[in-house]
């Protein structure tokens, strides 16, 4: 549904997007993250039609984005960050004003905004100035703004910022609601929203990708991998047990009185070496109570591939 191929936008002798390429299944709820400033703004206006892309191909819906602008307006319910709404009309009006500019036939329009409203939560607020419901409910007008013309793609850019943790439930769980009919980008900072309601994520930094892939699958790549060991035995007998375990570095020990001691240690190489580790303290006769190698949240991923990986390209300069 939406295809971007070495997708390059610079603004004179800055290249906000840098060769950016990723695709878009029918069906697909795709995470785009990435930290300010790493072109994710820029690569929505430019699939949305508001800027002409420098270079590359961009296909929405089928549609070329550089000689098809209108037909690919046509697939999209955009949902900018800052919902540009007018705050002396009802919600209702608003959503029929708005279904008009979209091209929806006259005798469509009502149903269109009925069904509009009540995927998304504001026919409680339909006879209410949008200026003068909550920002929970004007982001809730703009979700229903994107999808009074039932396109089949939608684009959510930072749907729940600025929400309170109950909105932001009620937005994820629609969110969730919509893929069942939509492809959706969805474009956010609050990376545990992010992996609640994605099948995929992409991750861009300074224009490019850097990450493609389900958040599990980017997590279990993740090069911070840590096994921990609860045992009945002091430091030292862990660390000798271990010792023969390739692949292990930096052991740290803590006593947790009782005679138990935790052990972390890096895990330098791929794969699992729970059963070598296993094996190793039996034959040492140390009685385990806990073993497990912790996995770096979605949050540490993400630093590892756009901060993380910017130091250490600095280190090696």
């Amino acid at each position: 549904m939406i295809s971007v191929r070495d997708l390059r936008k610079q603004f004179g002798s800055t290249a906000a997007v840098d060769g950016l390429s990723f695709e878009v299944s029918r069906g697909e709820v795709l995470g785009f993250l990435g930290p300010n400033g790493a072109g994710k703004t820029t690569t929505i206006r430019v699939l949305t039609c508001f800027h002409p892309a420098t270079s590359g191909e961009v296909r929405v819906g089928g549609f070329d984005v550089r000689t098809q602008a209108i037909e690919v307006r046509r697939c999209i319910g955009y949902l900018p960050e800052n919902v540009p709404l007018y705050p002396d009309l009802r919600v209702d009006e608003y959503l029929h004003y708005r279904a008009a500019l979209k091209g929806v036939p006259r005798k469509q329009r009502k149903s269109n905004v009925e069904r509009a409203m009540e995927r998304a939560g504001v026919l409680e607020v339909r006879n209410k100035l949008v200026g003068h419901v909550s920002r929970g409910y004007r982001q809730r007008t703009g979700l229903a703004d994107a999808l009074v013309a039932n396109p089949p793609i939608l684009i959510l850019d930072e749907p729940t910022s600025g929400l309170d943790p109950n909105q932001r439930r009620r937005i994820k769980q629609l969110v969730k609601d919509l893929a069942q009919e939509h492809t959706i980008l969805f474009s956010s900072h609050i990376l545990a929203e992010v992996q609640d309601v994605t099948s995929r994520i992409v991750v861009i930094h300074r224009g490019r990708l850097r990450a493609d892939g389900t958040a599990a699958d980017l997590i279990a790549k993740g090069s911070s991998r840590t096994l921990r060991v609860e045992a009945h035995a002091d430091a030292e007998t862990l660390r000798r047990a271990l010792v023969p375990i390739r692949g292990l570095s930096a052991p740290r020990t803590t006593d947790l009185g009782d005679g138990t001691t935790l052990l972390l240690a890096a895990i330098e190489q791929q794969g699992d070496l729970r059963d070598a580790v296993a094996q190793a303290l039996a034959a040492a006769g140390v009685r385990v109570r806990e073993l497990r190698v912790e996995l770096p949240t979605l949050e540490e991923y993400f630093y590892s591939v756009t901060e993380g990986a910017d130091r250490s390209e600095e280190g090696v300069a």
